[in-house]
């Protein structure tokens, strides 16, 4: 008759195996996460007049703007050139860190409320 419950044969070696890949992973990320904050990410909107760095901490870090783009008559059309290049910078911040975790999870993150590591 055979036994029932605990673990069979090599179970133990391969849960054991999983939790060191499984920390191996957790280390990678830790570090891929520290490599992104120190990046930049500049973006321009209305053809160069206004640039926007942001950091990998998803901070603002710089604002430029030429001369030209400053007019006191239209407000609106700068702030939304502002607000354009802000969100690039941003979007092209995620899409780096996005693929770099997915580099290192092979797309495990897409399963759906993702690992705590």
């Amino acid at each position: 008759m055979a036994k029932r419950g605990g673990f069979s044969g090599g179970m133990p070696g391969n849960m054991n195996n999983l939790m060191k890949q499984a920390q191996k992973m957790q280390r990678q990320m830790e570090e891929t996460t520290k490599e992104l904050e120190t990046k930049e990410y500049t973006a321009t909107a209305g053809g160069g007049a206004v640039s926007v760095t942001v950091s990998g901490k998803k901070e603002v870090t710089a604002v430029k703007l030429t001369e030209e783009v400053v007019d006191p008559d239209d407000i609106e059309m700068l702030e939304d050139l502002i607000v354009a290049a802000t969100n690039e910078a941003f979007r092209q911040m995620e899409e780096e860190s996005s693929a770099a975790m997915s580099k290192l999870t092979g797309g495990l993150g897409g399963m759906g409320g993702g690992f705590p590591f």
